[in-house]
């Protein structure tokens, strides 16, 4: 008889490899450390093998460790499939829904999305992580979270996705800096020296230059904010311009600043806001659910993008572009 790796092993050896402390990843499963480390000494012992090395100091993994982890995330997402299917089988939108959203979204969206979610469905548990966009893509893979609301194109791997709308990204500005700005500014005409971005790892950053069509621009060429906010204050203090998704300008982010802003001259000036699951949940309907509060959010603030193809799901191949 060949003996399996149980659920609990594979749950407590994963815990170990993304908290790197044996007394971090007992905390994370509620279990005591020594259950913990008893039930991964249990796990070696049935493969024969040594998956983790013990120092004082460090918790180091062996390359086959990292291979057998690798692979128990794959097993405990179908797992989590299974008990998804069951609860799903229910009443939608009802129970525990895991959701991540970047930064560039979350603080302009989710206030005008969840009074409204709470009315619709006052069963939903919805609990929300900020990620940056590979982060977030990859806790959805290994099953940490049900969806992801994030902007495309971006490489999140395969994932199925339903488009909400297309945010338009615009230039801010002051005005004294930019005393007669044309209707729509041409982004060549933009002194690189003055140019304001987030910092690596937020995907508007990538958006943005490849709107201007200039990728290619080095990080430190340019000031680097850690969020729009921030940005906004250093354009209000005349430090130079930057680029805002109009979906932050709706929310008023420029409230009671001199910043203005103007629409980009490209055909690549926007971003596609979309909510993305994996393609195995079965979980699908209720996304499609959760994606049409968003839209009728993002509708209250501004109303319908015109040519948006809103509740179009599409399917996103493995790979994608950009990627920061």
């Amino acid at each position: 008889m060949i003996y399996l790796p149980t659920i609990k092993q594979l749950q407590y050896l994963v815990a170990l490899h993304r908290t790197g402390h044996f007394g971090r990843a007992a905390d994370a499963c509620h279990v005591s450390q020594s259950t913990l480390s008893a039930g991964i000494r249990e796990l070696e012992t049935l493969l024969s093998s040594v998956l983790v090395e013990r120092t004082r100091r460090v918790v180091r993994f062996t390359p086959l460790g990292d291979q057998v982890v690798e692979r128990a995330w794959r097993l405990l997402a179908e797992a989590e499939a299974i008990a998804e299917l069951a609860r799903a089988s229910g009443r939608p939108l009802a129970g525990e829904l895991r959701l991540g959203v970047i930064p560039t979204i979350a603080p302009f969206l989710l206030p005008r999305l969840l009074p409204g979610l709470r009315a619709a469905w006052p069963e939903l548990r919805l609990y929300l992580r900020e990620e940056q966009s590979d982060q977030a893509c990859a806790l959805l893979a290994r099953g940490e979270l049900d969806c992801v609301l994030l902007a495309l194109p971006w490489a999140c791997g395969d994932v199925e996705a339903d488009v909400l709308f297309d945010d338009p990204i615009l230039l801010a500005f002051h005005p004294a800096d930019l005393p007669e700005p044309p209707a729509e500014v041409d982004p060549a005409t933009l002194p690189q020296e003055r140019l304001l971005l987030l910092e690596d790892g937020h995907c508007l950053k990538d958006h943005a230059l490849a709107a201007c069509g200039r990728a290619g621009l080095r990080a430190d060429a340019a000031v680097l904010g850690t969020s729009l906010h921030t940005l906004v204050q250093m354009v209000e203090n005349r430090i130079g311009c930057t680029f805002l998704p109009r979906l932050a300008v709706d929310a008023g982010i420029l409230a009671s600043t001199q910043v203005e802003t103007r629409p980009l001259d490209s055909p690549r000036a926007s971003r596609r806001i979309a909510l993305v699951w994996r393609p195995t949940s079965p979980r699908a309907s209720e996304f499609r659910l959760l994606a049409a509060e968003l839209r009728k959010a993002a509708e209250a603030m501004r109303g319908p993008a015109p040519g948006a193809p809103a509740g179009r799901p599409v399917r996103s191949p493995a790979g994608g572009s950009p990627r920061g």
